[in-house]
């Protein structure tokens, strides 16, 4: 799988596959069970000292969205002015006279993950909106129409609305994790303790909770993996959100900028911080840098038609292994079907240069779109169609499929599901001379109980086909990858979460070498300043 996307600012030694014969994990150091029982033991006396001086209330999980985060320009009849005109005076805050209530789950709770993976990626602070679950894979959304990154869990809101022009929002998470292969080896496993050190810092400028009016945002989260035997493994991370817009009325311009540093056997986002995506392509540690360059124009012809352009632009650098490097453009044209409903057709299409031995290639798409909001709790994107692609060596036109299924669903108070599925072609960073087409299914649970506690379920399928991008190369591997993983998290106060989860995935490959399984348990805690 694939993830991220990021230049190298400093090598390091590439991580060996699997382990050697003989090494053993020894009992966790001290200081592991000191920071686990520091964790729990602040988190009670918070919670005692809360209780009497806040309200038990807590807001629904999720509350139904107003509309679309990405919605088309053509949601609004009347312009939006540009961001000098429109932002208020600070002076003009009124001072609030009930106590602020606290935070959704979705706010507080870092593993709300799309991780499972798509359009909409990173945080992209939604208030009264969920964005489009425009669906986008582990490996991104690649340059084709609407992809984006590897959430497939919608983000929660972590900025509030108000007049303020300048907005800003911290918080750190750390995690205690026991895992049983931490090199996803299919022979001696090799089980160890880490931590993970997860600050996420937002700033930005404008509109940025409803991105109907212009607006900067920047989001950075360095990841410190620490192993507690194995310090040769550990990793540092770093994810990069920066995206902008402008809207004056018949014209709508979103530029973002994604950037992922990744040093490890995960494919982490924003959004998955756990580790449900795994390099499956790789097999094992290694690292993958990123760029993700996406630009969207959207502009009104009539109150009920509408164009939309693209140009996407993702690199995957593989330092010692096989990189490639896309540009991609496509032209769609909508029509308001229904108030809620609005169709779309158009092309893509875009080059692709892989380095040697591998071949470069070039593709074009035909695809169908659909935007329905059924209501103000459920939402559904999907896209169908077909891509031709050829390659500049000896072999024939490769057809295949391609589509993306995105839905929200917010029936209950504190009742979310999430689902997302799609398929998709990419060059393979460690094979020369072949493709795999991952084609994926996950989705994710979410029910409050009691109040304060929170319980997730998370799962996901994929299946990777490889296919020879050169008449003389076999290619014959074919993975099965899924993973679950169950969580529960209790919201203490307005600025600190805890919870446990467990996650087991699992790679079923026909070739021996790329199978494996893990398991994983950890214990976090998440601070909001």
């Amino acid at each position: 799988m694939r993830t991220g996307f990021a230049l190298t600012m400093y090598r390091f030694a590439a991580f060996p596959h699997r382990a050697a014969d003989g090494i053993t994990c020894r009992a966790p150091r001290s200081p592991i069970l000191s920071l686990v029982a520091g964790i729990f033991f602040a988190a009670v006396l918070a919670a005692q000292a809360q209780e009497s001086v806040e309200p038990d209330v807590l807001p629904s999980l999720a509350e139904p969205p107003a509309a679309s985060a990405e919605a088309p320009p053509s949601v609004s009849t009347e312009p939006l002015p540009a961001l000098p005109q429109s932002l208020p005076s600070t002076a003009a805050e009124s001072v609030p006279s009930a106590p602020e209530p606290l935070p959704s789950s979705e706010q507080a709770f870092p593993s709300s993950s799309e991780p499972l993976s798509p359009s909409t990626n990173y945080p992209t602070a939604q208030t009264t909106v969920v964005p489009p679950p425009v669906a986008a894979g582990p490996y991104g959304g690649g340059p084709y129409g609407g992809g984006g990154t590897y959430n497939v869990f919608p983000a929660g809101e972590t900025i509030s609305p108000s007049g303020r022009i300048f907005h800003y929002e911290l918080s750190l998470t750390v995690r205690g994790v026991w895992d049983d292969n931490i090199f996803i080896s299919h022979t001696n496993k090799v089980s160890d303790y880490y931590f993970a050190i997860e600050p996420v810092i937002t700033i930005g400028v404008g509109d940025i909770a409803g991105r109907n009016r212009s607006y900067l945002r920047l989001d950075y989260m360095p990841s410190a993996i620490l192993f507690v035997d194995h310090s040769d493994q550990d990793a540092f991370n770093q994810l990069i959100h920066l995206e902008g817009g402008y809207n004056s009325g018949r014209l709508t311009l979103t530029l973002s900028e994604d950037i992922a540093l990744l040093e490890s056997a995960n494919l982490n986002s924003f959004f998955d911080t756990t580790g449900l995506w795994a390099n499956t392509d790789a097999s094992g540690p290694t690292r993958l840098n990123i760029f993700y360059t996406r630009l969207r124009a959207d502009y009104e012809l009539t109150g009920k038609v509408y164009l939309q352009g693209e140009f996407d632009s993702p690199t995957y650098f593989y330092p010692s292994h096989i990189s490639d490097y896309t540009i991609a453009g496509g032209l769609y044209i909508y029509y308001r079907w229904l108030p809620k409903v609005s169709v779309g057709i158009g092309g893509t299409f875009g080059y692709t240069w892989v380095d040697d031995p591998s071949t470069n290639q070039s593709f074009e798409q035909i695809n169908l779109r659909l935007n329905y909001e059924v209501t103000a709790k459920l939402f559904l994107y999907a896209s169908a169609g077909v891509e031709f692609r050829q390659f500049d060596g000896n072999r024939d036109t490769y057809d295949s499929p391609v589509f993306e299924l995105g839905l929200t669903y917010h029936p209950f108070s504190g009742t979310y599901l999430t689902l997302a599925a799609g398929r998709r072609i990419y060059p393979s960073g460690y094979v020369s001379n072949q493709d795999f087409g991952a084609t994926y299914v996950a989705g994710r649970f979410q029910q409050r109980l009691f109040h304060r506690v929170y319980f997730g379920l998370g799962a996901g399928y994929e299946n990777s086909d490889y296919i020879s991008t050169n008449r003389d190369v076999s290619a014959t591997r074919n993975d099965d990858y899924w993973f679950i993983e169950p969580s529960v998290d209790v919201l203490i106060t307005r600025w600190l979460s805890a919870g446990v989860y467990y996650l087991h995935r699992e790679d079923s490959s026909n070739e021996d070498f790329f199978s494996w399984e893990d398991n994983q348990v950890g214990v976090r805690a998440t601070l909001r300043f």
